[in-house]
C-alpha cells in the first residue's frame, strides 16, 4: 500500500476553490436562464425546408391550413444595418425565436400563403415565411388589409 501526500500552499487551494465556485455559479445561472420557466418557441428556425410541400408542412405543424400554393414569392435583401423603423418587426421575430440580425446583407426569399382556417373569417390573412438556404429564419401572419401583423402562432 502506497500513500502519496502533497503540500499545496494555502493561497493556491483558496484560488482553486474560488475558481470551482465561479464555474458552478456560471453553470447554475445558465440552467436557470434556459430552463427557468422559459419555453422553447415552436416557430424557431428549421432547416431542410426545400419545397412548397415542406413550407406547407411547417405551417401545418403550427396549426395553419393554406390554399396550397404560395400567393407570392419575393426575393428580399436583409439590410446591413437596421434603423429604428425595424424595431417592432425585429422584436416580433425575436419573440418567436428568430434572429434576423444573423442574416444582415443576405438575400432571402419570402413565401406568402393564403390561410384558410384563420378564426376571424371576415379578415383575409396570409402567412409569410422568410427562407434562407432552405432554412426558416422568420415569418409572420398579416391581414391582407394591413390591419395587423402577428407572430406565426397567431397569438398577440
Amino acid at each position: 500500500m502506497f500513500i502519496v501526500t502533497a503540500h499545496v500552499p494555502r493561497k493556491r487551494l483558496i484560488a482553486g476553490g474560488i475558481t470551482a465556485l465561479c464555474c458552478c455559479l456560471a453553470v447554475a445561472a445558465a440552467l436557470i436562464l434556459t430552463l427557468g420557466g422559459k419555453t422553447v418557441p415552436t416557430t424557431a428556425e428549421l432547416s431542410g425546408v426545400r419545397s412548397n410541400e415542406d413550407r406547407i408542412a411547417y405551417l401545418s405543424r403550427l396549426g395553419w391550413q393554406t390554399t396550397g400554393q404560395s400567393v407570392t414569392t419575393e426575393e428580399l435583401l436583409i439590410p446591413e444595418t437596421f434603423d429604428e423603423s425595424y424595431a417592432d418587426y425585429l422584436a416580433l421575430q425575436s419573440a418567436q425565436g428568430f434572429d434576423l440580425t444573423k442574416y444582415t446583407g443576405k438575400r432571402i426569399k419570402r413565401y406568402t400563403y393564403e390561410l384558410t382556417n384563420y378564426p376571424d373569417s371576415a379578415v383575409k390573412v396570409r402567412a409569410a415565411l422568410l427562407i434562407y438556404r432552405n432554412k426558416v429564419i422568420g415569418g409572420q401572419l398579416q391581414a391582407v388589409d394591413g390591419s395587423f401583423v402577428l407572430p406565426l402562432s397567431g397569438k398577440q
